[in-house]
């Protein structure tokens, strides 16, 4: 198989990226963000490098929406488990104070004759 005549013209130079396709991929990896669960407000004011690394990674995006979306707990569950204030308190042991450590006198030297 031949390479072609594409790789041996000269001068080889490679595309110019037009802005406008930049903030047409911007504008659609945006878009993605949104899908995944992200909120708008919050994807407008990304920076751009942010944005493609997020769109880059799916499933911590969605952990991040699902952090953010997760329900508020009932207040029956959430006062189940707290303690009782009509509860006897239980005995606290204070724990001893601990001591510093001794600092070890410093090596005396020979004196020089």
């Amino acid at each position: 198989m031949g390479t072609g005549r594409t790789l041996n013209k000269d001068p080889r130079t490679r595309p110019i990226k037009s802005q406008g396709e930049k903030r047409r991929r911007t504008k659609a990896q945006r878009a993605r963000l949104v899908k995944l669960g992200l909120e708008a407000a919050v994807v407008e004011k990304m920076l751009p490098e942010a944005v493609r690394k997020l769109v880059q990674k799916p499933v911590l995006v969605k952990k991040m929406a699902a952090k953010k979306d997760a329900p508020a707990k009932p207040a029956k569950a959430v006062a189940k488990k707290a303690p009782k204030a009509e509860a006897a308190p239980k005995a606290e042991k204070a724990a001893p104070a601990k001591k510093p450590a001794a600092k070890k006198p410093a090596a005396k030297k020979p004196a020089a004759e």
